[in-house]
C-alpha cells in the first residue's frame, strides 16, 4: 500500500511539472471576453382610443361695436359762370415830328495830370554803423576838415561806387583821412533813392564827414 501511494505521488508531480502546470498557466494568461448587454425597452404603450373631444370656449363679445354707415348722397356741383369781356378799342397812335436836332454841348475839358514826384536821393544811415576812426598819423598832425564823398547806390541800397569829391585838405594826413572815410562809410546802410512814381532806383548822393580833434 506504500509503494502504491509513493507511486501515485511521484505521478502527480511528474504530470504537474510537465503538461498539467503548462496547461493551468495558459488557461490562465488567455484574453478574457467582455460583452455588453443592453437593456431591451418595452415599447410604449398605444394611445388611448374613443377620447372624448375637448370643450368649446365661447368668445367674449368685442369691446367696440363700429356704428352702421350712414351714405350722405353728394349735391349735384352748381353751375358754372363764365364772363367774357370784350377787349377795349386800340387807343389811336400820335407820330410827332422828330426835334430838330440843337446845338452840341462843348466836351469837359481832360483833367489835370497828377503831380509827379520829386525825386528822392538815397540816404546814409551813420547811426547804424561804425563811424571812421581817426587815424594815429593825422592826430599827430593835428590835420582836421570835410571830406566829401559822393556814393552811387543802386535801388537795393548797396554802394557800387565811392569817389572824393573834396579832399579834407592838401597834405598828405588829409589824404588818409579821406580814404579812412571812404572805406568806413561804404560799409554803411543806404535807403535807396526813389524817382517820380515813388520806386527806388540806383541814383548818387554826396555825404560831407567832419573830421575834429578834441
Amino acid at each position: 500500500g506504500l509503494i502504491v501511494v509513493v507511486v501515485g505521488h511521484v505521478v502527480l508531480g511528474y504530470a504537474l511539472v510537465n503538461g498539467l502546470g503548462h496547461k493551468i498557466v495558459e488557461v490562465i494568461k488567455a484574453p478574457i471576453e467582455t460583452k455588453i448587454i443592453e437593456e431591451v425597452k418595452p415599447p410604449p404603450p398605444p394611445p388611448p382610443e374613443n377620447l372624448p373631444p375637448p370643450p368649446k370656449v365661447a368668445l367674449p363679445p368685442p369691446s367696440f361695436v363700429p356704428p352702421p354707415e350712414i351714405q350722405v348722397a353728394n349735391p349735384p356741383p352748381a353751375p358754372a359762370i363764365t364772363v367774357t369781356r370784350e377787349a377795349p378799342p386800340p387807343a389811336p397812335v400820335a407820330i410827332a415830328p422828330a426835334p430838330a436836332p440843337g446845338p452840341t454841348a462843348p466836351a469837359a475839358p481832360p483833367a489835370p495830370p497828377a503831380p509827379k514826384r520829386q525825386a528822392v536821393a538815397p540816404v546814409i544811415n551813420v547811426a547804424t554803423c561804425e563811424k571812421p576812426e581817426f587815424p594815429a598819423a593825422a592826430m599827430r598832425a593835428e590835420a582836421t576838415g570835410t571830406t566829401k564823398i559822393r556814393f552811387t547806390v543802386d535801388a537795393t541800397g548797396k554802394v557800387s561806387k565811392a569817389e572824393i569829391e573834396k579832399s579834407a585838405g592838401p597834405s598828405r594826413e588829409h589824404r588818409l583821412l579821406d580814404r579812412t572815410a571812404i572805406e568806413a562809410l561804404s560799409k554803411c546802410p543806404f535807403k535807396p533813392g526813389t524817382d517820380e512814381n515813388g520806386q527806388a532806383v540806383g541814383a548818387t548822393t554826396v555825404v560831407e564827414y567832419v573830421w575834429k580833434t578834441e
